[in-house]
């Protein structure tokens, strides 16, 4: 059986914490910044944890 390629496009969406948590950045900051308020773009600048539903996709996209 040939070696599981990484998935090369959740490789650069996602990083791996330490304790193994999987963390993300928020959506809604990329574009049309102009029309959103100082509180909402602080609000979803960082990074935060990929949600349960969603973990074991990306721990089998990332090749965990």
């Amino acid at each position: 059986m040939p070696k599981m390629k990484t998935h090369s496009g959740m490789k650069k969406r996602v990083r791996i914490t330490g304790s193994g948590k999987i963390r993300r950045e928020q959506t809604g900051i990329r574009h049309l910044a102009e029309a959103k308020s100082s509180k909402r773009k602080r609000r979803l600048s960082g990074t935060v944890e990929v949600a349960p539903s969603y973990v074991k996709k990306a721990k089998k996209l990332l090749g965990i």
